[in-house]
């Protein structure tokens, strides 16, 4: 009966209902719900003997009960870890140890827990910006150089855990320390720089040094974190004189490529000009070397002549002049014909003449045929005989005579 039941305490003065009672009813509900429904909960007339089945079947059935939640209590302690995870089992509160992928199992609740970490995830810590360039942080972009100049400075940090155990019981933030880290590695190393080699030649080396900075400093802290890259998104002079800067940076641009025209086109005509002087100095000495090799020539030959004339200076004379003569008549291609009588008609084939004459000039100059080769033949008519015409017109000049 309940203490809202309007009966209750209205029946003589009575009290609260007696647990006893309240026990035996618990214990027929349960017998009718494990099939003892049809018996009659009233024991026999004869006395208490019906009472011992009954207690017996309850105590069984408490069993069976507590068994069943037992078995359930215990089959909660089965996890499953998937691969690239691990799981940090701790024992009221307490590191235990770390399970390996796979099914595994612990101690329920409230003995052991389990919490599985993602060690192969890559997060990202951002500073300078959040998301997008455009979303700047001025409080962590700005940074002083070494020369007093101020940069703007936005960097992409990747990281991944390489011990469970010491991201989640060492540090209370670990993340915050990731970019608390950054923030510092990048301040001491671009103070230590100059502003032109934080802006245009010093980033991959500015990435290293950062990356290998916080690394230092994350595990003195022991967070069992693993900086794997470090990238310079962006690096430029603060808004307030980024046109000012803009000019330099051209100006310097020009400045390189003036010069590279310059080397260019040094490169282009030093080695012509050297080549040329080169070349003139072979030239000269080239030169030199044939005049000095011809008057040689001409002193000894002019000598060998003087002896000759001094043995027989009238022959000597005479046969200077002819070959000077046949020298200078040899180059040209005139004919002269001395006749007294200009009544004769005289014919001289002038074109076979100085033809043949050519022809037999070249036979001269011309090597002898090598055993075993072919010579093609000139055919007699093609080539007049010299000798016949000279003979022919001395004759004709005597008879004019």
């Amino acid at each position: 009966m309940s203490q809202n039941d309007p009966q209750w305490g209205k029946r003589n003065n009575e009290g609260p209902p007696d647990l006893d009672e309240i026990l035996k009813k618990l214990n027929q509900k349960l017998g009718g719900l494990f099939g003892a429904k049809g018996r009659d909960p009233a024991p026999p007339a004869g006395g208490t003997p019906g009472n011992g089945p009954s207690g017996a079947f309850f105590g069984g059935s408490v069993v069976a009960i507590l068994g069943l939640i037992l078995a359930v209590w215990l089959a909660s302690g089965f996890y499953i870890v998937d691969e690239g995870r691990r799981g940090v089992e701790l024992r009221l509160g307490r590191f235990t140890q770390v399970t390996q992928p796979g099914p595994n199992w612990h101690w329920p609740f409230p003995i052991e827990s389990v919490e599985v970490v993602n060690i192969s995830q890559v997060r990202t810590v951002e500073v300078g910006y959040r998301s997008n360039s455009k979303n700047k942080q001025p409080q962590e972009a700005l940074m002083l150089t070494d020369d007093e100049n101020l940069v703007d400075v936005q960097v992409a940090i990747q990281y991944t855990l390489k011990n469970p155990e010491d991201y989640l019981f060492n540090n209370k933030n670990p993340d915050d320390n990731v970019l608390q880290a950054a923030e510092t590695s990048i301040r001491e190393t671009v103070g230590r720089s100059k502003m032109d080699f934080v802006l245009n030649q010093g980033r991959s080396e500015i990435s290293a040094r950062v990356k290998a900075l916080m690394q230092q400093l994350l595990d003195r802290y022991k967070t069992g974190i693993n900086i794997t890259t470090v990238n310079l998104q962006n690096v430029q002079p603060p808004e307030q004189v980024q046109a000012a800067f803009d000019d330099v940076v051209r100006a310097q641009q020009d400045k390189q490529r003036f010069k590279n025209e310059g080397e260019a086109y040094a490169n282009d005509v030093v080695p012509k000009a050297r080549g040329v002087a080169a070349r003139l100095i072979e030239e000269a000495n080239g030169y030199k070397q044939s005049l000095v090799v011809t008057s040689t020539g001409d002193a000894s030959r002019f000598r060998q002549i003087l002896v000759e004339y001094e043995k027989a200076p009238a022959v000597t004379r005479d046969r200077m002049y002819l070959e000077t003569m046949q020298q200078i008549l040899g180059n040209t291609s005139k004919v002269l014909v001395d006749s007294k009588s200009g009544q004769n008609l005289l014919y001289l084939p002038l074109n076979q003449l100085m033809q043949a004459a050519g022809a037999t000039v070249a036979a001269t100059l011309e090597p002898p045929p090598r055993a075993g080769s072919t010579v093609p033949e000139v055919p007699a008519a093609a080539a007049p005989d010299p000798a016949r015409a000279r003979d022919a017109a001395r004759s004709r000049e005597r008879e004019a005579r």
